[in-house]
């Protein structure tokens, strides 16, 4: 019993909502997109850490369906750092055991960068440290949409089968809920990230923006998600 409780702590599911690089950067006086490559930093830091935390899946929100309406310029960046990470990194994330999968539409997505998220996601396949999800182009809503369509005249089915579904409309190989949701920046909203797989997530929220969020941050958010008592509904346990 005790090593089963162990072993369900090391398999967390974390995610992430990487907010406040633009006005990281406007408060210094820098560009946005210098926001943008400080965060960068900042998600390689989390990440590294991750595996040691007990997290067995980390899934990150990079760039969302809503985000096309920002300027094109700021999109083209966005869109070339996560070309440029994928590259550099590669071969970092397969020496670390790190599984890569990228979910959400990859029609809207440059050429390149579907090339390397298929190269990657290829090259990785076999890592068993960390499950890395980066959500790109990605609605939660738009796969819950797609789930229902796909289920059109079809008998009603269980939570699961269509937890599955979602999953599978977004491109996530399977479903996985998720224990723990951060999310930086000062906002307190889930913003249509991961809505289905969240239903029972422990929410946790900070001030700092992303650039500025770092181990020590991740490790204050995984011991509070460790103090609350999670009961899906049921009655606290008695000691």
């Amino acid at each position: 019993m005790i090593q089963s409780t162990l072993n369900e702590r090391k398999a967390l599911h974390v995610a992430l909502i990487m907010d406040g690089n633009g006005r990281w950067a406007t408060r210094k006086g820098l560009p946005r997109t210098a926001g943008h490559r400080a965060g960068l930093k900042s998600a390689r830091r989390i990440i590294e850490v991750a595996p040691a935390l007990g997290v067995r899946t980390l899934t990150l929100f990079a760039f969302s369906s809503d985000n096309w309406r920002r300027p094109a310029e700021e999109v083209k960046l966005l869109m070339s750092l996560a070309r440029t990470y994928l590259h550099q990194e590669r071969q970092s994330l397969i020496e670390r055991g790190v599984r890569l999968s990228v979910i959400g539409r990859r029609d809207r997505l440059p050429a390149g960068l579907v090339d390397e998220i298929e190269t990657t996601e290829r090259s990785t396949a076999k890592g068993c440290s960390l499950h890395l999800r980066i959500a790109l182009d990605y609605s939660s809503r738009d796969a819950i949409i797609r789930a229902a369509a796909a289920l059109a005249g079809d008998a009603l089915p269980s939570q699961d089968q269509f937890g599955h579904l979602v999953s599978a409309t977004a491109g996530i190989a399977e479903a996985t809920d998720v224990d723990l949701m951060i999310r930086s920046g000062g906002e307190k909203r889930l913003s249509d990230f991961l809505l289905w797989e969240s239903a029972y997530a422990e929410l946790w929220f900070t001030d700092k923006m992303w650039p500025d969020f770092g181990p020590d941050d991740f490790r204050t958010a995984l011991a509070e998600f460790h103090r609350r008592e999670r009961r899906y509904g049921g009655l606290a346990s008695v000691a």
